[in-house]
């Protein structure tokens, strides 16, 4: 098929009109198709010979098929989650919650994680690997999802610290938890979104009423009774969000605190109890 620089830049310029990040994903994809990291393929092109079925990734693409569904996972914070149809890929911008987290628990590790809204485990796997004393509990209302996530606890050397649950967010729980990490569905019902994600991914993990926040409006009444005394919960957002969000917050008595991500824009809300708040005992 020609030399790797070469094809490199021929297949990002086909990519150019279905994707943002056209050379990234050639990249990712050629890797790929040579069973070897990005990195390897990048330090010495060289040496590789660009395989046939490289082609056959490159159509795919081309046909909106998210990149992570071709390759079968996406690295996210330090771990690598195993995704395909049915499951929401990892974004990057939800490494703001672990890094949130992460500032938050500088001095005194959480010792039990919930991940709400799990999915392929990506939250509560991310953190699992991020403190080693730790446990924790993902919830998802699909099984699809829960399938993927206890492959990926078993492939990062995690199942034993992880527990997943099929469940309707919080009902029914009555541990409460130092750590409850939540990345719900926040896209309003008539936002337009890329082909990609439209036509591939779950759209029960996109979508939340016609305003985006009917899956807040459950949430954050239930986390009084998940927090331990001094628990946090936090919550990734859209960018347009962050009133409404703390609102709800303050009427469930709680404090909330917004974080933004690496755009600067508005992205997770930490929330913890309000004085004179605990919950129903």
């Amino acid at each position: 098929m020609g030399e790797v620089p070469t094809v490199l830049r021929a297949a990002a310029a086909r990519l150019a009109t279905v994707s943002a990040t056209p050379r990234l994903d050639a990249e990712i994809l050629l890797a790929h198709a040579l069973g070897v990291d990005r990195s390897a393929l990048l330090l010495d092109p060289a040496r590789f010979v660009v395989p046939d079925s490289f082609a056959a990734f490159i159509e795919r693409r081309q046909a909106h098929e998210p990149v992570g569904y071709i390759v079968g996972y996406r690295d996210f914070w330090t771990v690598r989650v195993g995704v395909g149809p049915g499951v929401l890929i990892p974004r990057a911008d939800s490494e703001t919650l672990l890094e949130v987290a992460v500032r938050h628990f500088a001095s005194r590790p959480p010792r039990r994680v919930l991940d709400l809204g799990t999915g392929p485990g990506t939250l509560l796997l991310a953190a699992l690997a991020e403190w080693p004393e730790a446990s924790g509990i993902g919830v998802d209302g699909s099984g699809t999802a829960l399938n993927y996530a206890r492959a990926n606890a078993l492939a990062l050397g995690l199942a034993e610290r992880a527990a997943w649950r099929r469940g309707d967010w919080g009902a029914g729980l009555v541990e409460r938890f130092d750590l409850v990490l939540c990345n719900p569905p926040y896209i309003a019902s008539d936002e337009p979104l890329m082909a990609e994600v439209a036509a591939h991914e779950p759209a029960e993990a996109l979508f939340a009423g016609a305003d985006g926040l009917a899956d807040y409006r459950r949430i954050i009444p239930q986390l009084p009774n998940m927090l331990a005394p001094d628990g946090v919960a936090i919550c990734e957002i859209g960018w347009t969000q962050a009133a409404a969000v703390t609102s709800l917050a303050d009427a469930a008595g709680l404090n909330a605190v917004v974080h933004c991500d690496l755009g600067g824009r508005d992205r997770a809300v930490l929330m913890r109890q309000a004085a004179g708040f605990a919950g129903n005992q």
